[in-house]
């Protein structure tokens, strides 16, 4: 038995340097005008709950203020991102779900989810063990909508804060030895009950800055929309029977940036397409970026993506920091209430860009009539943009099968906010890499 013990003492103490040696990341070089520190440095005054901080294996810190909205559910705000060994930079104003829309392929039904039950509230769940293997956070979650019509309310644990496993975060092997390491994430979530379905809203800020905005969906298909048109639905009953009928998940989220500090921010999108030329080994592709400078819609299409930039904020390169929205993979749509608007030819969209107001909150149903009901309206005088606010339009069409029931797995749509030029190099190099920055040496 002494061995035994003895052995599992220097097991643990092996772990625990590597877990130091691990942690103990070289500061990389501040950006230009922004001092080095060791600590997030960041000190909010949240107005509901108090703020969360994280730092991660890489070094780098999340912190940011959380609240819980009748209708939007979770909602973050002042998110600042810390990179390791600098100070930290603003990265959101605000973050939140800002419609989520069901309609049904046969015509019959649709929902408005946010603007017509709310992910807050009652509709909140509380969340237990099972559903939150870290951190639970409580706050006073109201029983009526936003608790202004009375009926009460409770604290509950409604916010899970976990740190979890991000996978490799990076791997190189170049001649004279491998640099390898794993990367830790801070994710938040939280459950809602909208009828029968149950959505997941979930956030994970990387060590690395990035942002990953997911919906997850699971529950149990609506007992009330089932049929027996093969064009419309998908039988999950013995041989051809109980057609549950195919519907979509549209889901728009709201992104209020704040890189660098409200104001001043500018747009850009980025494409790439063949020339028509032939190299000696591939086609020639050329690429670019164009200024987006006034409110309006973008399409999602191949090679494009968009960038949120500071320009005033350089790096140690000299080069503006930015945030770049990458989509990922997503069904078009276009929201039913935008079919109807006057320009509806340019109805769909993958984004759209807006000046902040803060009673623009809402996808469509906006409930502040004088803002006008939905993304196209709030882009229609195409003003300039400097407060900069980012529509993400994410879809996903559910055609069941017979696994979906029951409960559903849970599925998954979302999109990614990832730092572009953040830091001259990335924020935790090896020592072995402090100094690659432009063209690295001739490997051996």
């Amino acid at each position: 038995m002494p061995t035994v013990i003895a052995a599992a003492a220097i097991v643990a103490l092996v772990v625990a340097a590597i877990l130091v040696v691990e942690q103990a990341v070289p500061a990389a070089p501040a950006p230009r005008g922004v001092e080095s520190t060791t600590s997030s440095g960041v000190d909010l005054d949240c107005a509901e709950n108090d703020p969360i901080t994280q730092e991660l294996l890489s070094g780098s810190t999340w912190t940011m203020c959380w609240r819980v909205d009748a209708s939007r559910g979770l909602v973050l705000e002042d998110v600042h991102f810390t990179p390791a060994g600098h100070r930290p930079v603003q990265v959101l104003a605000e973050l939140s779900i800002g419609q989520l829309e069901v309609p049904y392929d046969t015509g019959l039904r649709n929902t408005e989810d946010i603007t017509t039950q709310g992910f807050g509230g009652s509709h909140m769940m509380t969340l237990t063990k099972t559903e939150c293997l870290g951190a639970r956070l409580g706050t006073y979650v109201p029983k009526i909508g936003d608790g202004s019509m009375g009926g009460g309310g409770e604290q509950r644990a409604v916010l899970c804060q976990e740190v979890v496993d991000g996978g490799i975060a990076y791997r190189s092997e170049d001649g004279s030895g491998t640099e390898v390491a794993r990367r830790t994430d801070l994710r938040l979530a939280t459950i809602s009950k909208v009828g029968w379905y149950e959505y997941v809203s979930q956030y994970t800020f990387g060590g690395d800055g990035s942002i990953r905005s997911d919906l997850g969906a699971t529950g149990d298909l609506s007992p009330e929309d089932y049929g027996d048109d093969p064009a419309h639905g998908w039988p999950v009953g013995p041989g051809d029977t109980d057609y549950a009928t195919s519907h979509s998940h549209n889901a728009v989220w709201r992104v209020h940036w704040a890189l660098g500090g409200r104001g001043g921010q500018v747009v850009e999108q980025y494409d790439a397409e063949p020339t028509g030329e032939q190299g000696p080994r591939s086609p020639l592709v050329a690429g670019g970026l164009t200024e987006i400078s006034h409110e309006g819609t973008a399409e999602a299409a191949d090679r494009r993506w968009w960038r949120v930039v500071s320009p005033d904020v350089l790096n140690q390169d000299g080069h503006k920091i930015s945030y770049q929205v990458d989509l990922g993979a997503t069904t078009p749509f276009e929201l039913t209430q935008d079919h109807q608007h006057d320009d509806a030819d340019d109805a769909g969209y993958a984004v759209a860009f807006t000046e902040a107001d803060d009673c623009q909150l809402f996808a469509t149903s906006n409930k502040e009539g004088r803002c006008g009901s939905g993304v196209l309206d709030f882009a229609q005088d195409e003003a300039k943009l400097s407060d900069v606010v980012t529509w993400v339009a994410v879809g996903f069409h559910h055609v069941a099968r017979d696994e979906d029931q029951s409960p559903m797995e849970m599925h998954w749509q979302g999109f990614t906010l990832t730092p572009r030029d953040l830091t001259a190099q990335r924020a935790d190099p090896p020592s072995a890499r402090e100094d690659v920055n432009g063209k690295p040496a001739q490997v051996p």
